[in-house]
């Protein structure tokens, strides 16, 4: 069974047992999440209909547990001004936090 759940404006497909890294949010490794906001459940290998929202499906969830919160990659932005004398390098780290979807109600 699959599920494509919507957080922070993205649309995300999810299976039990996937490791999937959301935007961050406060919370403690070992602390469990609950998505709401579930769009469709599916079945594996065609057997049987999905289940469509509009837009969400009432009465439906997707459990997570918190594994840890991480930063991504740096990404460096450079502004430069010819002739000006003006150079510009700036890093970003954008903070995730990583979890482990666990059971899909619905």
């Amino acid at each position: 069974m699959y599920a494509i759940i919507e957080d922070s404006g993205t649309q995300i497909k999810v299976v039990s047992g996937d490791v999937l890294a959301i935007d961050f949010r406060p919370a403690q490794p070992g602390d469990a999440l609950t998505f709401d906001r579930v769009l469709l459940i599916g079945v594996d290998g065609g057997g049987g209909a999905a289940k469509i929202g509009t837009p969400y499906l009432a009465g439906a969830s997707v459990k997570a547990e918190v594994i840890e919160p991480f930063l991504d990659d740096k990404v460096v932005s450079v502004k430069y001004a010819r002739r000006k004398g003006s150079r510009v390098k700036k890093g970003h780290r954008q903070p995730y936090l990583k979890v482990r979807i666990g059971e899909i109600v619905g």
